[in-house]
């Protein structure tokens, strides 16, 4: 059975194995980064924890569309008139895969959002995992906004933007 909490400061050792374990072609984001996201919407930043322990998070936070935060931002502010939940990171290890952890905890951060009011969701799919985004109905964005470029390339050559328009 999986357990879904707010993340806080608490987890962070787990979000940094997580993501040790997780992540192959793109260095891990900084502690100081990750807190500034996570502490900045509980809601929807979430951890999956089983019967062996931590086996994901997710962390997502309200933007302005097409306003990504920057990655490796030592701050993170939410905007007055946000409109999109911003899917920052989302990491299974193998023990959480195959058993729906990753549906949970986007079920339940696109719940918060929903509650908030925000109506759209985004992500930047790193890794090859586009195809894993477009089960939940996130789109590659064919030309993203030219101010997006320099963001889009730190998390790598093949980060696609992606977007779902109705959440």
């Amino acid at each position: 059975m999986i357990e879904l909490k707010s993340l806080n400061k608490d987890h962070m050792a787990d979000v940094l194995r997580i993501q040790e374990h997780c992540y192959t072609e793109i260095e891990p984001e900084s502690l100081e980064s990750l807190q500034a996201k996570i502490l900045s919407s509980p809601s929807t930043c979430l951890i999956a924890e089983s019967c062996e322990g931590p086996v994901g998070y997710l962390i997502a936070v309200p933007i302005i569309y097409p306003h990504l935060p920057a990655l490796n931002s030592p701050t993170f502010e939410i905007l007055e008139g946000a409109d999109t939940l911003y899917i920052h990171d989302l990491a299974v290890v193998s023990a959480g895969r195959g058993k729906g952890v990753a549906q949970e905890l986007m079920r339940a951060s696109i719940n918060a959002a929903k509650s908030k009011g925000l109506s759209h969701a985004c992500l930047v799919a790193i890794q090859s995992s586009q195809k894993f985004w477009e089960q939940f109905r996130f789109e590659v964005v064919a030309e993203p906004a030219k101010e997006l470029m320099p963001k889009l390339a730190s998390y790598g050559a093949s980060a696609q933007l992606m977007r779902a328009s109705k959440i």
